[in-house]
């Protein structure tokens, strides 16, 4: 019987393992996929950081949020310090409060949309304005079968799904590459969907880049389930033998006392 369970873990394991790699419909050489003309967008709780200068500096300063209080930075010594880049939070109605200009939305715009929307709007009081928008790292959270869990930062102003699990230390043997779980925000409501890493088409797919606060889980395989409900057997089983055991000792103990006495 031993012999036997191990033979079916090798064959269920050998079945599993044959999933472990990605995109497992690509067979030729070299190929290309048509990526579309993906553009990141301003979304709710980004961090923006908008830069207005001109030949006159004067005539922009006031468009300009004005230096956050100083870091101080261990490695330029004792003492000195370095001010923060101000940034432009996006309130989650979408909006950002301008300098002047007031009460914006941005949400749905693109960096570029967004530095020629200023432009426009601010070429009514300056001479050739030059408006810079930058969108500040954004986070999503990796969660499940992962080497290393947890909320993942992009260093510029776009992720894909490989970059996010690239930070989360690739999946795990127990991972489920035919289902993971994309959880994201968007007007209003919670969406999901499912991705399959084995599937090529991915590569070309409007889900491949990620999204701020975008919440990617790694389902267990067959593998990893069958083992925790071994294991929660086994410590069912394990607490039940103990109880007996327990059980047996006190009623020899009083049995032992009462053929003494």
């Amino acid at each position: 019987m031993a012999l036997a369970l191990m033979a079916m873990s090798s064959c269920s394991s050998s079945k599993e393992a044959g999933n472990l790699r990605y995109f497992q419909d690509l067979t030729e050489e070299s190929g290309s996929f048509d990526t579309g003309n993906y553009q990141s967008t301003i979304q709710p709780d980004n961090e923006l950081m908008i830069t207005v200068t001109s030949t006159q500096p004067e005539a922009t300063a006031a468009y300009n949020l004005p230096l956050s209080n100083p870091t101080t930075t261990s490695s330029l010594g004792a003492g000195a310090s370095t001010p923060r880049q101000p940034t432009f939070l996006v309130d989650p109605q979408g909006d950002i409060d301008f300098p002047i200009l007031g009460r914006i939305h941005v949400a749905g715009m693109t960096t570029t949309e967004l530095a020629q929307k200023l432009t426009e709007m601010i070429s009514k009081d300056v001479i050739d304005p030059v408006v810079l928008v930058r969108q500040m790292s954004f986070s999503v959270n990796v969660m499940g079968e992962v080497n290393a869990p947890g909320k993942k930062y992009a260093s510029n102003e776009r992720m894909s799904i490989l970059d996010a699990l690239a930070a989360a230390g690739d999946l795990t043997p127990y991972g489920e590459r035919t289902s993971l779980l994309l959880i994201r925000e968007e007007d209003g409501k919670r969406t999901y969907n499912k991705i399959d890493l084995t599937d090529s088409s991915l590569l070309s797919s409007p889900l491949f880049y990620l999204r701020p606060n975008d919440v990617i889980i790694v389902m267990p395989n067959k593998i990893r389930q069958d083992n925790a409900k071994y294991n929660q057997f086994s410590s069912y089983k394990l607490s039940v033998i103990s109880t007996v055991v327990s059980a047996c000792s006190i009623i020899a103990s009083l049995i032992i006392a009462l053929t003494v006495k």
